[in-house]
């Protein structure tokens, strides 16, 4: 089994407490997010445990309990969010260089093949423009040279959800541009130039769940949870599945998510797996890191 911690959160920046005693305790419990009374009881001992995928903007409250995961014999690797939007777009992440100094210091703690740098999603608006993501790309892939060998980037999707933040946005002066309507030369230009630099800096660059085909970009499609990775970094034979609970254009294998949305308290504005920033916030304040759930699912 693969355990996904976590597409609907940040495990590790805000719950990391909550998952080594759940480790420790070897299970834990997830709720239905359609369905709260549903709860599944999921168990995470390390024989039924295949790999960990933990994705994060914030790994430095894990960090300490890394080496534990490592005495009780867990695999795990991280998916790495580092950007520099402005703060009208990431309200709460943290400080680019910051992000930098961290990514390095747990690349050289596991290694930088167990850490994939996303650079997702791309947002083109009047304060980042193709010039802004192509500089700030660049800036970020050198620094990170020889620290990871993977970069994902993936394209704004814009969900019924969003409309309303996005419409808060336009009112602050804010215009983002649905590229998955208007593909241009623009777009070109700037697929063409993240490619270049992925491959200057020694990092293969994958899609994450495109329907447009970005290989003439020389960008393939990727897998978060991907089991050639997994078997090529860690030796094991993981299930080939897709899962079925994603879009139709993810190429993600079948795992476990032990997260819970509308917990994370970041405040990324295109954020698909947190509705309300304040039941966020709410939730977050009155977790329970002694609980079996990261939080109380009778809320």
């Amino acid at each position: 089994m693969i355990i996904s911690a976590s597409r609907r959160t940040d495990i590790p920046a805000f719950y990391a407490q909550w998952f080594i005693n759940r480790i420790r305790a070897g299970h834990c419990t997830v709720p239905n997010p359609f369905n709260r009374k549903q709860v599944s009881h999921v168990s995470l001992h390390t024989g039924n445990v295949d790999i960990i995928a933990f994705w994060t903007r914030s790994p430095q409250p894990l960090i300490p309990y890394l080496k534990e995961l490592d005495q009780l014999g867990y695999r795990y690797y991280f998916q790495y969010t580092v950007m520099n939007n402005p703060r009208l777009i990431d309200s709460n992440v943290p400080s680019l260089s910051s992000s930098l100094k961290m990514f390095k210091k747990l690349s050289d703690l596991i290694g930088s093949e167990r850490i994939i740098w996303r650079y997702d999603p791309v947002i083109i608006s009047n304060i980042t423009d193709i010039k802004f993501h192509t500089n700030t790309y660049k800036h970020i892939a050198e620094t990170l040279r020889n620290y990871t060998q993977r970069s994902v980037i993936s394209i704004l999707d814009i969900y019924p959800k969003l409309k309303k933040r996005l419409k808060a946005l336009k009112d602050k002066g804010v215009e983002i541009v649905d590229l998955n309507k208007e593909f241009d030369k623009r777009f070109d230009e700037l697929m063409y130039t993240l490619a270049g630099v992925a491959e200057q800096n020694k990092m293969e660059i994958v899609s994450c769940a495109e329907d447009p085909d970005m290989t003439k970009y020389n960008i393939q499609p990727g897998k978060c949870i991907d089991d050639n990775y997994i078997e090529r970094e860690f030796g094991i034979d993981v299930t080939q599945k897709k899962d079925p609970y994603q879009r139709e254009a993810c190429g993600c294998v079948v795992s476990k998510d032990i997260g819970v949305y509308d917990t994370c308290v970041f405040g990324c504005q295109y954020c698909y797996a947190t509705s309300s920033f304040e039941k966020a916030k709410v939730l977050y304040e009155n977790h329970n890191p002694e609980s079996t759930s990261m939080v109380d699912y009778d809320d």
